[in-house]
């Protein structure tokens, strides 16, 4: 250790001259089996001993930290990990460069280049940015004393923050064995140009366990020589399989294709990975060529580049990073961000790397003016058959021209937009301001506004004769009514109502340019959580639970079996009739539903006081039916999901259940012989109001317009529906066994609107401050208020909860037709006894409606009768 502290010492001493003593004692810190790290004095490891400081930046010795799962890892195909005696493998993080933080080393400084003294082996994108590389003794001491005196060069803007050296870890392991791995692909030139040869994207799962799982290893293929000659390094003979060489002219080439989102980092198996092209060239089995067959019938990626939605919003501006989230976030709600990586193309990248070969779709959502060297290079990427679509940009092609109407701007208007398919959708949409003349004849697509005019807002415009294509539009594609640019009360609501069909039409446009809009697939199962909303009831609860399972810890019914166990493992087997339930609290966590909050907000004497809770489930509906008929009343049983596979509504209709909505069943238990018991119907209309209560109830939040519509519905205003309410009732002996199923969005904007989005609203009309609500808080809310209606209804029948519920409802004075449209006028009224409609008719008489023999039609204000 002196001579050690010797070497260093000498090191700071003559400062200019340091290779060869970070050489030796690298030599000697390797020999006594003792990891590094070169890095800035804010990173240094927890208790590492510093061996020397200089500046801002130290050498220090100490345990290194492991290497994380390489599942998370991009491995690159170069030749087989083995690392000589001479040879070092360590880590090194770098961070992005940010305006004016990367500085260059003055002209007298020798810069060394990071890439020109190493092999990389592995990356992993993100903050920081982790590079796993190889390297000789000499080199990689001579990057250590380069970063020491800041003479260090990273590729692409990158700034290396730390170099470590790990002693030994599992996953440096891992990188020997991924690749070691053997993959044959089809010969490229032997030496491609960059800018002009797509790279060839082969993926193979690397990781360990199931090859379904997310978790992957890219390989990365970037051209080489023709021929059989065995990789650098590796043995002839070690694979049957013919293998060829990685081509690198540098690592700066394979940082920037990282940088430049040029390959795709979404890790997959056989099963997800984005279509290629079939091969026929290529030694193919069976299982090849299912793989092909397979592909042919996905629509997606046809023309083997790698997944990439580029997202170009202009220049770094104040407003870029704002508009570039509203970007990403209406793309991710259209397609299957399992299939595609949306990346953001900045300026300088679109000027400087060469993204078009490994681009799917380029995204233009900026009103500045382009750069006249952007829009060549945007023009060059069309007409070599790549796709473009623009949003509210000055973006043309086609001979085209985006013309002003001021009086346009950032206002509502109706548009009608023509499908491929010949079909119309007709929508209100929020205009830029701006609509487009002259140009080409269109392609399939195009919208114009429904006025004398027919200002064109979306143009479909085939380019060039390689299959380019732009879809342009004028209309704000890509914003939510609730954007800050929506000026009246007026246009929030009529955007709203359209707000489906706005994402209908980027849909289409976004499927005509060969993107997929496919359902994604469906979550998974997973366990059912056994949570106590009360600890009094903590004993009574398990001692009847111990009382009523089998020898197995299971209570089964007619629709599903529960299984009460302490701890769940990934091995145990989940579907919709077999479901494990954890019963030891310790062990529950979610980020969507907070236990204490639910407690808080919970004032009921009996109601939702046992909860089974799940992430994912088929529905809330069917999880209570073996504890139903035979639980304590006073242990109120209470069921809610983050998701649901399988919701359902009234009659035959489906449920949509986005993470975001508030989920649940509740069990109520009602005596026949009772207020409520004789006048069933009211239950659906009281959970309904119990919802929009336990809203507008909150301080200062009075006003915001949630409402009831008749008969189990919650509104926003009388314009659109926020959730609804499902009945399940049972009659055994003299008691009703109700099970409410209710749905109502609470942070989900799409497919229609969430209360937050009337939070927000309301904030942005009156200048006020108030706070989003949780799922969570709103469930123990909402059955707090529905026990203190049901007691109420119980006291006094329906006149004690009518006048609340007149107050919230959507039908006062509202005018509707009975029977068909060409039937009598008539008035709404009010509910009758039995919790069903009343309508007036001119000559006086007062008519009951009931929902069993009746559809709303709301949109047209009609009553209908069923069609038997």
């Amino acid at each position: 250790m002196l001579i050690t502290l010797c070497y260093l010492y000498l090191w700071a001493r003559w400062g200019r001259r340091p290779a060869a003593l970070v050489l030796s004692t690298v030599r000697r810190l390797r020999a006594s089996r003792c990891s590094f790290t070169f890095c800035r004095a804010a990173a240094q490891p927890r208790g590492a001993r510093v061996c020397l400081s200089r500046g801002g930046r130290v050498f220090c010795v100490g345990e290194s930290q492991s290497i994380e799962d390489l599942n998370k890892w991009v491995l690159f195909l170069v030749s087989p990990f083995i690392l000589e005696a001479e040879h070092i493998a360590f880590v090194t993080e770098s961070i992005w460069a940010q305006g004016d933080s990367f500085q260059k080393p003055s002209s007298s400084e020798t810069v060394v280049r990071w890439s020109d003294c190493c092999v990389p082996l592995a990356c992993r994108p993100g903050d920081p940015y982790q590079l796993i590389a190889r390297a000789s003794l000499d080199n990689f001491s001579k990057l250590g004393a380069a970063f020491m005196e800041e003479r260090l060069q990273m590729d692409n803007g990158l700034i290396a923050q730390k170099i470590v050296f790990h002693l030994k870890d599992p996953a440096l392991k891992e990188v020997n064995g991924a690749s070691t791995k053997q993959v044959q692909a089809r010969p490229l030139s032997p030496e491609p140009s960059l800018e002009a040869e797509p790279v060839q994207g082969i993926m193979e799962h690397c990781g360990q366990g199931d090859s379904r799982a997310a978790g992957g290893s890219c390989l990365l293929k970037r051209g080489g020589a023709s021929g059989g000659a065995p990789p650098a390094g590796g043995e002839p003979g070690q694979s049957s399989a013919e293998c060829h060489q990685l081509h690198l002219s540098s690592c700066h080439e394979c940082l920037e294709l990282e940088n430049s989102t040029i390959e795709s980092v979404r890790f997959a198996s056989a099963e997800n990975i984005p279509d290629l092209p079939c091969d026929d060239s290529s030694p193919v089995d069976g299982a090849t060529s299912e793989l092909c067959s397979e592909q042919e019938r996905r629509r997606g990626n046809i023309l083997g580049k790698a997944p990439n939605v580029l997202l170009y919003v202009g220049s770094s501006s104040e407003e870029a990073p704002g508009r570039l989230q509203q970007v990403r976030s209406v793309l991710t709600d259209c397609v299957d961000t399992d299939s595609y990586a949306l990346y953001h193309l900045s300026e300088d990248s679109a000027l400087r790397d060469p993204w078009p070969d490994n681009c799917l779709l380029l995204v233009i959502a900026t009103r500045e003016p382009i750069p006249k060297d952007v829009h060549q290079k945007f023009m060059a990427y069309l007409s070599q058959g790549g796709k473009v679509l623009g949003l509210s940009s000055s973006f043309t092609c086609g001979g085209f021209q985006v013309t002003s109407r001021d009086t346009l701007r950032n206002t509502a208007q109706n548009l009608v937009f023509s499908k491929a398919d010949g079909s119309e959708v007709r929508l209100s949409v929020l205009s830029s301001g701006c609509v487009y003349e002259q140009g080409l004849s269109p392609g399939k697509l195009q919208g114009h506004l429904e006025n004398p005019d027919k200002d064109k807002m979306i143009v479909h415009v085939p380019f060039g004769s390689l299959g380019g294509e732009a879809v342009l539009c004028q209309v704000h594609l890509e914003l939510p009514p609730s954007a800050s640019v929506v000026q009246t009360q007026e246009d929030f609501n009529v955007l709203k109502s359209s707000n489906m069909r706005r994402h209908e039409v980027l849909k289409e446009i976004l499927t005509t340019l060969g993107l997929s809009c496919d359902v994604r697939q469906v979550p998974a199962l997973t366990p059912l959580y056994l949570l106590l909303a009360a600890e009094e009831i903590q004993d009574p609860f398990m001692q009847w639970l111990g009382r009523h399972v089998d020898p197995e810890g299971v209570i089964k019914s007619s629709k599903l079996s529960l299984k009460f166990i302490s701890s769940y493992t990934s091995e145990m087997e989940i579907t919709p009739s077999s479901i494990p339930v954890v019963t030891d609290p310790e062990t529950f966590s979610s980020e969507h539903f907070n236990l204490e909050t639910y407690r808080r907000n919970l004032q009921t004497s009996q109601l939702g006081k046992v909860i089974l809770f799940a992430e994912v489930t088929s529905t809330t509906m069917n999880l209570l039916d073996g504890l139903m008929f035979e639980i304590p009343q006073e242990m109120g049983l209470i069921a809610v999901a983050v998701r649901q596979t399988q919701g359902k509504g009234r009659g035959p209709n489906a449920w949509l259940s986005p993470v975001g909505c508030a989920l649940f069943t509740l069990l109520v238990s009602i005596p026949l012989r009772s207020q409520l018991g004789q006048r069933i119907p009211f239950v659906q209309h009281l959970m309904s109001l119990a919802v929009v209560e336990a809203v507008r109830s909150i301080p200062e939040y009075e006003d915001i317009n949630l409402r009831v519509k008749w008969p189990n519905d919650i509104y926003y205003g009388d314009l659109m529906k926020i959730g609804g309410v499902l009945v399940n009732s049972t009659l055994m002996g003299e008691m009703f066994y109700i099970l409410i199923g209710c749905g109502f969005n609470v942070t989900n904007s799409n497919p229609t609107i969430c209360i937050n989005d009337l939070i927000a609203e309301h904030n942005k009309q009156h200048e006020a401050a108030l706070k989003p609500l949780r799922a969570d808080h709103l469930i123990a809310r909402a059955v707090t208020v529905l026990e203190k209606l049901i007691d109420t209804f119980q006291d006094r029948g329906p006149n004690g909860v009518l006048p609340l519920y007149y107050k919230y409802w959507v039908h006062s004075g509202q005018q509707v037709r009975l029977g068909s449209t060409e039937g009598p006028q008539v008035s709404i009224v009010g509910l009758d006894d039995s919790g069903f409609l009343q309508v007036h008719q001119k000559g006086g008489a007062v008519v009951t409606v009931h929902p069993d023999g009746n559809s709303f039609d709301m949109l047209r204000n009609l009553i209908l009768p069923k069609r038997q």
